[in-house]
């Protein structure tokens, strides 16, 4: 891969994950929203420790998550004219990362939170049990359960032949 081929894929890399960035945000900006507002609502005193605790939980990993996810336009924006977008990525991908992993744990806790105020704490229990679950296993397994192909990876000429295609000289 040329030197600009390998430009044009990062630039598409960036786009990708700041796209992906602004669906996971606005997810994260409506449950910190909600959030914010619940410890004045006129049933917050009634509250045990235990749903304080989850409350916390949820609060601080959105806040962490929306913190997260905003970090590759963050630095995207800080560091636009520079030529080093393998580092923007990279830094990047771990942001966005970090900001799905937040984004599982708030949203993980605050089912706990509805459901324990809703109905009741065994309920709460089995109910975020099988959200953690669902969320480890969409989110985290199923994507790193395929072997992954990487577009950098060269092709053997095997493949590229059951493929349809020959390698071209390089010049």
């Amino acid at each position: 891969m040329d030197e600009q081929e390998l430009r044009e894929k990062r630039d598409q890399e960036l786009i990708e994950l700041l796209n992906e960035a602004r669906v996971a945000l606005a997810g994260a900006s409506v449950l910190f929203g909600f959030l914010l507002v619940v410890p004045f609502s006129a049933h917050w005193q009634e509250t045990t420790n235990v749903q304080r605790a989850a409350y916390l939980v949820a609060f601080l990993a959105t806040l962490l998550a929306v913190v997260a996810l905003m970090m590759p336009t963050a630095y995207h924006r800080l560091r636009w004219r520079e030529r080093n977008k393998e580092r923007m990525l990279r830094v990047s991908h771990l942001g966005a990362f970090g900001g799905v992993v937040c984004l599982a744990l708030a949203m993980t806790a605050a089912v706990y939170l509805v459901i324990d105020t809703v109905v009741t704490t065994p309920w709460a229990i089995a109910v975020t049990s099988v959200t953690a679950a669902v969320f480890a296993l969409v989110w985290f397994a199923l994507p790193l359960a395929a072997p992954y192909e990487r577009w950098d990876d060269p092709i053997p000429d095997e493949e590229l032949h059951e493929r349809g295609h020959e390698r071209t000289p390089s010049v």
